[in-house]
């Protein structure tokens, strides 16, 4: 009979290799992490899942993020307060988030990743995934991320989305007193740490 541990292991190897046909090769470990812990309601660490996508020789292939901008006009627009300084000093001291898109292979359904990153240690301390680009996307997580850190008031820097340029989630930044912060137009690198990380 199989130990507990080795038929875990057996069963997150096969989710491991199904989401890496499924997204056709475009999660990373740091992503795969995330997508197995949501969809599947569990809480492995990245380091676990790492090893086990060594295991099965698995690996994120490189390619162009891809993201469905929907053009609202803004609401209100933010100056680049972030000014590439991506060196934070302690945790909560910068902010960063965006949202990418993936296509599933062999349906025409869109999933949405959006993360939260603190650039004290570039970790995500809060994300979420859907099947809509819609503002819940952002404001769920958002909301959470307070919830988990109230006294944060953090530069929170992100791309000139239609979500963070609504005047909902102006006051969202402004009621705990954060500091927003936006990317130039047509500059990635504005907000280069997330993009890296949404590569993975």
């Amino acid at each position: 009979m199989k130990p507990e541990k080795e038929k875990q292991d057996e069963l997150i190897c096969s989710l491991i290799i199904e989401y890496h046909s499924t997204f056709d090769g475009i999660l990373g470990y740091r992503r795969m992490t995330m997508f197995i812990n949501r969809l599947n309601q569990k809480s492995f660490s990245q380091g676990y899942i790492y090893r086990l996508m060594k295991a099965v020789d698995i690996k994120a292939r490189i390619r162009r993020k891809k993201v469905n901008r929907k053009r609202i006009k803004p609401e209100y627009i933010k100056e680049n307060v972030l000014s590439r300084d991506f060196t934070a000093k302690y945790p909560n001291e910068k902010w960063l988030i965006d949202v990418n898109e993936f296509s599933i292979l062999g349906d025409s359904t869109k999933l949405y990743l959006s993360p939260i990153m603190d650039l004290y240690d570039n970790s995500i301390i809060e994300y979420e995934i859907s099947f809509k680009n819609n503002y819940q996307l952002v404001f769920k997580m958002f909301d959470r991320a307070i919830q988990k850190y109230p006294e944060a008031k953090p530069i929170f820097h992100s791309d000139r989305g239609f979500q963070y340029t609504s005047n909902i989630f102006k006051r969202k930044i402004e009621k705990p007193g954060m500091i927003q912060s936006m990317s130039r137009v047509s500059k990635c690198i504005d907000n280069g740490p997330m993009e890296v990380f949404l590569e993975r």
